[in-house]
């Protein structure tokens, strides 16, 4: 039985040592490179008495900076991603909650991490990696080390305004690579493309599952996803097989016509998950490429990334939902009602999650811990938790579970329950709408609609009147020139509610 996330590196080291594990454009660093500059750093951390502390990986996107995250589990310790892209106020906030033990930085950081208000250490990655490493100290370290030991801290949105930092241990890591590697069909042949930022859960996949299975992981420069052209071009060149991106970023190349021009010619497995795949521009890329897997992937931070996972097996019509499918091996997801019943098939629930795929909880924060890590009401009999998800879901005819919408985009509009999601189903469906997105206006009572597309507001105002019940209407709609994102590619849909009071 695997207790340690290394075991995979050095499992992999041993049969594959010269093959290229992480890379960008410009370098790639092998699987020895990686393992004997992680074993430097959790020397260096050693040598300093920072264990089982969080340390901040404070690096610009790169493969060295999978190094640091690996060194950091080495010393015990476990580690915090941070890039100079985040809003400045969410690091200091991070770091204040944090307090963290150390913190590195490559020397383009190591200024920015200077201007910050933090009296702790900070290490620059070229020093700590140049450490000779001890390997009685880091023996010592893995006698102590159980699975249960956290491993790195993600930080979400909070509905407070004060960042969650979910804490995620070897266990559900290794519980939640098991059954993706297995579900993607990840071997030493896959090649990655990642997509989404280091300090976000989804870029597990990659990081992961590339020392598990001795893959390679290219990471794409962010400014490719301006131009979706040059991005299929950097797919190609680097015979890129398998990519696992939000929605968004996959949508920004099939509604601009991009496979029309050029194909990406390896690819052979695309997950997507973040938001609703719209159909028409799902059947898009079955088109252009039909022999690929396609694999609508769902899961919270809290369950340490996806946990339901659906493989696009028949041809889907516009109008119908796309599943999530079923949970991943040694998960359970329990839908319950407001009476924490359990719904009739068909009928709606929240979507809850079971099993050691589930995090330890925030960081510092047993209040916000307790509101969604609950008993599970249907067991009386013993101690067991689940993740309330805060989505709705049902099952549909076939048995698969299906997405409809957060519990927080469920409005009520006209003396009407209103999920905002349905309307971006059917706005999405409209020709010439390649975006859109719905946020309520509390204190006007009405339902917004943002969308990007040639459409004009009248024809989507009159699609709308033919599918949607009069209390579902959008009471104002607004074109916009391109649609907001966060950093990890979702809808922005904070910053579209921003916009309420100067749109109207």
């Amino acid at each position: 039985m695997q207790y340690n996330v290394l075991e995979y590196l050095e499992g992999t080291v041993q049969a594959l040592p010269d093959k290229v594990a992480y890379a960008n454009e410009n370098t790639g660093i092998s699987f020895m490179e990686v393992y004997n500059g992680a074993k430097a750093i959790g020397t260096f951390l050693s040598s300093k008495g920072i264990y089982k502390q969080p340390v901040v990986v404070f690096m610009n996107k790169c493969p060295e900076a999978v190094v640091a995250f690996f060194g950091v589990v080495y010393g015990g310790d476990f580690y915090v991603p941070i890039e100079e892209e985040m809003p400045r106020f969410r690091i200091q906030l991070i770091l204040d909650n944090l307090n963290p033990g150390a913190v590195i930085c490559d020397r383009a950081s190591k200024k920015v991490m200077d201007s910050f208000d933090f009296g702790g250490e900070v290490y620059l990655y070229d020093d700590m990696v140049g450490t000779s490493i001890d390997n009685n100290a880091l023996g010592r370290i893995r006698e102590r080390a159980i699975d249960t030991d956290p491993i790195y801290i993600i930080y979400t949105s909070g509905s407070t305004g004060i960042p969650k930092g979910v804490a995620a241990c070897h266990r559900s890591v290794i519980d939640y690579i098991e059954s993706l590697s297995e579900v993607l069909g990840v071997d030493e042949s896959t090649v990655f493309g990642n997509q989404t930022p280091f300090y976000f859960d989804a870029s597990l996949k990659e990081l992961y599952s590339t020392i598990k299975a001795g893959a390679t992981t290219y990471i794409i420069p962010k400014s490719l996803f301006m131009f979706p052209v040059k991005l299929v071009e950097f797919l190609n060149k680097y015979r890129i097989n398998t990519v696992c991106w939000v929605v968004p970023a996959l949508t920004m190349i099939s509604a601009f016509g991009t496979l029309d021009k050029i194909k990406p010619e390896c690819l052979r497995t695309i997950a997507f998950g973040s938001e609703v795949f719209p159909v028409k521009q799902l059947n898009l890329w079955r088109r252009a490429l039909p022999e690929a897997q396609f694999i609508n992937l769902y899961g919270p931070t809290e369950a340490t990334g996806m946990c339901c996972y659906f493989k696009v097996d028949r041809p889907f019509e516009e109008g119908e939902v796309l599943p999530i499918g079923r949970p991943f091996r040694n998960t359970e997801i329990i839908l319950l009602d407001e009476n924490n019943r359990v719904p009739a098939r068909g009928e709606l629930g929240e979507i809850c999650v079971r099993g050691t795929s589930l995090t330890l909880g925030y960081y510092k924060d047993f209040d916000r811990t307790a509101e969604v890590f609950v008993q599970n009401p249907l067991n009386d009999a013993y101690p067991e938790n689940i993740y309330r998800t805060g989505d709705l879901g049902r099952y549909n005819e076939r048995g698969e579970l299906v997405f409809v919408s957060r519990k927080d985009h469920q409005v009520k509009h006209m003396g009407h329950r209103v999920e905002l999601g349905e309307i971006e189903v059917n706005v999405n469906m409209i020709e010439g709408v390649k975006s859109a997105c719905c946020v309520y206006d509390e204190e006007g009572k009405k339902i917004v609609l943002f969308y990007v597309g040639e459409a004009s507001q009248k024809e989507v105002a009159a699609t709308l009147r033919e599918r949607l019940p009069r209390y579902m209407l959008p009471n104002h709609i607004e074109v916009l020139e391109t649609m907001p994102l966060t950093t990890n590619g979702k809808i922005d849909r904070k910053f579209l509610k921003g916009r309420l009071y100067t749109t109207y």
